[in-house]
Parts: C-alpha cells; structure tokens; sequence
C-alpha cells in the first residue's frame, strides 16, 4: 500500500490562510450593514412635581 506524501501540506496550508483571508475581508466589503435608526430626541419631558423636590428637611439625631 503505498504511502500518503505529505511533504507540501505546509506549503498548501499556509498559503491557503492569506488567500481565505482576503476572500472574506473582499466579502465583507461588499456587504451592507443596516444602522440602527436614530433615536428620537424628548422634547415633551414631564416634570413630576414631588413635595420633597420643593422642601429642606433635616433628619436629627436623637441627643445622647
């Protein structure tokens, strides 16, 4: 049985990896990419008016 030559698989595999390479970087390329669309911007922003946005209160301590 004869023997399997395995003498230019380097040579095959190493240049097989820059040729892979350039076909996908070629394909993504040419591909397009949707963007997400842009967010609204608030102009109706609703205040909700709390009783302690409008007071100072201070929180004592009980004396010792």
């Amino acid at each position: 049985m004869p023997q399997l030559n395995t003498s230019t698989w380097f040579i095959t595999i190493m240049a097989m990896l820059p040729a892979l390479y350039l076909i996908m970087q070629l394909k993504l390329l040419n591909s397009n990419y949707h963007f997400s669309p842009p967010q609204k911007e608030v102009y109706n922003t609703q205040v909700f008016n709390n009783p302690w946005q409008l007071k100072w209160t201070k929180i004592y301590l009980p004396h010792s």
